[in-house]
């Protein structure tokens, strides 16, 4: 059973991801050669919001039949339960549905305002979907006998999109957005049926090279009139290593027969950063594209903290 919760967790990130990945192909397929195009209208424009809908409620659909079909259906349903499964990936995988609510809320949001949505409708509706659609998933769960409800992946859900939404609402500005860094990781290798096969396919489940951040616009926090560069942020980051299954680590092998030992541990990270969303370009395809890629961190020095040691890397990816 654990086995097949565990591939299931899997998914679910994926599906996620997948979201995200159709959302940025939207946000680029009617890309105009015209300047205009990029600029977000000053008043609704519904040449532009009822293609966006339409397409917003397409990839929607499409995620949930798709979903169902490839995966649901292969299990039996069930009444209404819920699954604890915070215990699970030194709980990465919660910050998966943190940073893929949050990014969900945001890009969307932005497609709203691009649209001439007003900025307080285009947050409210950004947070709202980016609700929907974790939801959906969760209660596609709750039906299903091999897992269940799981209030620790509803909680991540929630404080993704309200990271979001209060920020927008109270500041009218991201000062603290989340991003993800990812770097190939040696567990793979040994349990390629959970960590992935490809280095696609790696770095979406193994949690071991994936590193989430918070990160901090400085000059948003100072007086105004700061010689800070409004683009440079202060990066708060947290891993996992070690993690060849969910809550232990099954019996692994190397291609000697001798037995692996890995040492599950927390790693916490500062760094630099650069939000692009805050460099000054009178490009709106530029701007555009520096919107869309935001929730990746750039690679910069950074210090590490994990059993009880500090490590300095030159450049963390």
């Amino acid at each position: 059973m654990w086995r097949k919760i565990i591939k299931k967790l899997k998914l679910y990130n994926l599906s996620g991801k997948i979201f995200i990945t159709c959302w940025l192909l939207v946000s680029f397929s009617t890309i105009s050669k015209s300047q205009n195009f990029f600029t977000p209208s000053p008043i609704q424009n519904n040449n532009r919001l009822v293609p966006l809908l339409i397409t917003e409620g397409g990839v929607y659909a499409g995620s949930m039949i798709g979903l169902n079909v490839l995966w649901y259906k292969n299990y039996a349903h069930s009444s209404f339960h819920l699954f604890n499964d915070n215990k699970e990936w030194l709980q990465m995988d919660k910050l998966g549905h943190m940073l893929t609510a949050y990014t969900i809320g945001r890009l969307t949001s932005a497609l709203y305002s691009w649209s001439g949505v007003n900025h307080s409708k285009s947050t409210v509706y950004g947070s709202a979907l980016a609700m929907a659609y974790q939801t959906n998933i969760e209660i596609f769960d709750g039906f299903s006998s091999a897992w269940g409800f799981s209030i620790g992946d509803m909680v991540a859900n929630t404080a993704g999109a309200s990271l979001y939404g209060l920020e927008e609402g109270n500041w009218g500005e991201q000062r603290i957005s989340m991003k993800i860094s990812f770097h190939p990781s040696m567990y793979a290798q040994y349990r390629p049926d959970e960590l992935g096969t490809t280095g696609l396919e790696r770095s979406i489940k193994d949690y071991n090279g994936q590193t989430y951040w918070w990160c901090i616009a400085i000059a948003s926090f100072l007086p105004k009139g700061n010689k800070v560069p409004q683009w440079l942020c202060l990066d708060f980051g947290y891993g996992g290593e070690g993690m060849v299954g969910g809550t232990q680590n099954p019996i692994i092998y190397n291609s000697n027969g001798d037995e692996m030992f890995f040492d599950r541990y927390r790693q916490y990270y500062c760094s630099l950063d650069v939000d692009l969303t805050r460099i000054q370009t009178n490009s709106g395809a530029l701007k555009a594209f520096f919107g869309t890629v935001s929730f990746i961190k750039i690679p910069m020095p950074t210090l590490e903290f994990s059993r009880k040691k500090f490590r300095f890397h030159l450049l963390y990816f």
